[in-house]
């Protein structure tokens, strides 16, 4: 069965598209408030027993919360799991209402420039650097500059995905080779009970030996109590949500994507959840990749 990670999406910058994320953080949205409040929940999750931590260097400051928060509890590479992204710039300055909070470049010139920023703060800890929503459109599948440069970093390396076209994306990416040695080791795919397109790919990704781990298992928060998920789905619908996504054989990781201490909590009640996971009631949640993409990028960042 998966383990539960914990993903800093929503804990490294003031704003992002998580229902509820704004009354989460309060008005104070300070560096300073946000650093605490990522160092909370940190600690919720070591108490709770996860061991993975993942960010990316457009998540604001959480790679340097990340680092801080590490050293400051002397936790050693050996104990834990960081994985963290590159290909997205944050250029919201910190601002909630942003026209635009990240911008996407794959281009090998980006990778050399944020790799040596992740580097320097998580150095130590880092065990796979992926490529953030990668897609066919981005062009990184193509980009053989970019995949020798990906594979001479000494870390182990694959790609996140997003978008209706999760599948052909991960597909294509299968069969990339550096000097006859595969270069992706890792998938990070979005996969919940409203959006399940992209499972019968990663089965694939798991029977190569791929790491398959399991990202927005909430829908950006559609599927807990605040998105009004089905009574049904009980009194902790996020829970009953993060069990069904442990409970696909072949996922590795799922990712909670908490932004306060008692969300965190919650989610780990997961572990005491028992689903059918195949469940027709389950399966008929599910809803066109297209709409459900469509309504994903309609969510305010607050």
């Amino acid at each position: 069965m998966a383990v539960l990670g914990l993903g800093l999406a929503a804990l490294g910058r003031p704003g992002y598209l998580n229902l509820g994320h704004g009354s989460d953080l309060g008005t104070d949205r300070s560096v300073d408030a946000l650093g605490r409040r990522c160092r909370l929940v940190c600690d919720a999750a070591w108490d709770g027993g996860i061991r993975w931590f993942d960010a990316a260097r457009s998540y604001g400051l959480a790679e340097q919360f990340l680092a801080g928060w590490l050293t400051g509890r002397g936790i050693t590479p050996s104990e834990v799991t960081v994985s963290s992204k590159w290909g997205y710039t944050y250029t919201a300055d910190w601002v909630v209402d942003a026209a635009v909070h990240e911008v996407k470049d794959h281009s090998p010139a980006a990778l050399a420039r944020q790799w040596p920023e992740t580097e320097e703060r998580l150095g130590p800890w880092l065990r796979l650097y992926q490529v953030h929503s990668a897609t066919v459109e981005s062009g990184i599948l193509d980009d053989t500059e970019a995949h020798r440069a990906l594979a001479e970093i000494g870390v182990p390396v694959g790609l996140s995905l997003s978008g209706p076209g999760q599948s052909e994306t991960l597909r294509r990416a299968l069969g990339i080779e550096v000097d006859g040695a595969r270069l992706f080791s890792a998938v990070q795919a979005t996969w919940n009970l409203l959006e399940t397109s992209a499972g019968p790919a990663l089965a694939e990704a798991k029977a190569a030996g791929w790491t398959v781990i399991v990202k927005e298992a909430l829908a950006n928060g559609r599927l807990t109590r605040t998105g009004r998920a089905p009574e049904w789905l009980g009194d902790r619908p996020d829970a009953t949500a993060l069990a069904v996504a442990l409970a696909q054989p072949w996922a590795d990781v799922v990712l909670s994507g908490a932004t306060t201490a008692p969300q965190l909590e919650s989610n780990l009640r997961a572990a005491e959840v028992h689903v059918q996971p195949d469940s027709e009631r389950l399966s008929a949640l599910a809803v066109d990749p297209l709409t459900y993409w469509a309504d994903r990028s309609a969510l305010p960042w607050t």
